[in-house]
């Protein structure tokens, strides 16, 4: 097995073959646009008996099928005078795990690695969320028949592995080195390459043909997942195209980590979860400490909010809309990005370039 990761158009920060992006338009979502939030009726355990799969040998897959995440329409983004709504949870860890090449060469998005862990036979729709969430925080490796390198440089298509379930094709990707050779063991085909590539590159080629879906690491149970076309194109639909501050919150963190991230805010999309209080009057969540430091809750996309657990709900909300928010409310210490981990925490001292961020008067922009 021909194990590489392709170097054209590497990005420096996650060590694996890159694509081109720029031909997606960026747009960030309105705060009035649908947005997830986690379907809690229980997916069914749906075991698959027959499944074939093109450019590898066929591989029997039983699976948990998840039904995708629900939607509604929100209202808007409530007023910087809109009561906060305190809120206490257990914190994951803020930082990522340490980055793990289980194959040499082939670095593993550790995050997804460490999501597909926790689930189970019988998983449910807020572990397939959280999969969600660790598969926007780095990459996904695609299995080809054959050599990929040489089939490139040939100019050649590169045949990837696509498994057919119930007569529906899926997207086969990996998120790591060793999920990729369990899949080789499994069947036994070793004239297999591996291309590591932007997760956003894979997900936008599942939605361009007629996938259904995508199955990741479908030879390592229970640690694989089917995720449904509806489920993928939400996720990418909110996404970042850049991936901006997921790409931060995942790297190792450096004394510059905190500066960057509070620049990024001045101009990724960013949401905040909103929900209603006891008095009917709905509020800005917020974490606050028992020493009554309080932190607004920002996300840099909606999976982020259903990935607390909580029954809070999404919503845009302008760089210039928060920054008003922080500067009328001295009382707020800071921000808090991404709750559900890897987190990070900002004082008000950090968040300088934030706000400094106005709305534009008549006549500009």
């Amino acid at each position: 097995m021909a194990l590489f990761s392709r170097k054209k158009d590497q990005h420096p920060d996650d060590g694996v073959g890159g694509g081109d992006d720029s031909a997606v338009p960026d747009a960030a979502p309105a705060a009035s646009e649908q947005v997830p939030e986690a379907d809690t009726t229980p997916a069914p355990d749906v075991t698959v008996p027959d499944v074939t799969v093109e450019a590898v040998p066929a591989v029997g897959i039983s699976t948990t099928a998840f039904r995708g995440l629900g939607s509604q329409h929100p209202s808007d983004a409530p007023a910087a005078a809109a009561p906060t709504i305190p809120v206490r949870t257990p914190r994951p860890p803020a930082e990522a795990p340490a980055p793990t090449e289980t194959v040499p060469g082939l670095k593993d998005n550790v995050l997804l690695r460490h999501a597909l862990a926790q689930l189970a036979e019988q998983s449910t729709p807020q572990d397939l969320i959280h999969v969600g969430r660790a598969l926007l925080q780095g990459h996904l490796f695609l299995r080809i028949k054959g050599d990929a390198r040489t089939l490139v440089s040939e100019g050649k298509d590169l045949p990837l592995g696509i498994a057919t379930v119930d007569g529906k094709p899926y997207v086969l990707a990996y998120s790591s080195g060793a999920a990729l050779s369990e899949s080789v063991a499994a069947d036994g085909d070793t004239d297999t390459s591996a291309m590591g590539q932007p997760v956003t590159t894979v997900l936008r080629y599942a939605l361009g043909g007629t996938y259904e879906g995508l199955i990741i690491d479908h030879a390592s149970a229970p640690r694989r997942a089917i995720l449904p076309r509806e489920f993928v194109q939400r996720i990418i639909d909110s996404a970042d195209p850049q991936l901006t501050l997921k790409k931060l919150l995942a790297a190792p963190r450096t004394p510059e980590t905190a500066a960057e991230v509070a620049a990024a805010l001045t101009t990724a999309p960013i949401w905040v979860a909103v929900n209603t209080g006891p008095d009917g009057r709905t509020g800005i969540a917020e974490t606050r400490m028992t020493d009554g430091a309080r932190y607004v809750e920002v996300y840099s996309h909606p999976i982020e909010v259903a990935g607390t657990g909580r029954s809070d709900k999404s919503a845009a909300i302008p760089a210039a809309k928060l920054a008003e928010l922080l500067r009328t409310d001295a009382t707020i210490t800071g921000v808090l990005v991404d709750p559900a981990g890897p987190w990070i925490q900002l004082e008000r001292a950090d968040l300088g370039p934030l706000l400094a961020v106005t709305e534009p008067s008549d006549g500009e922009g």
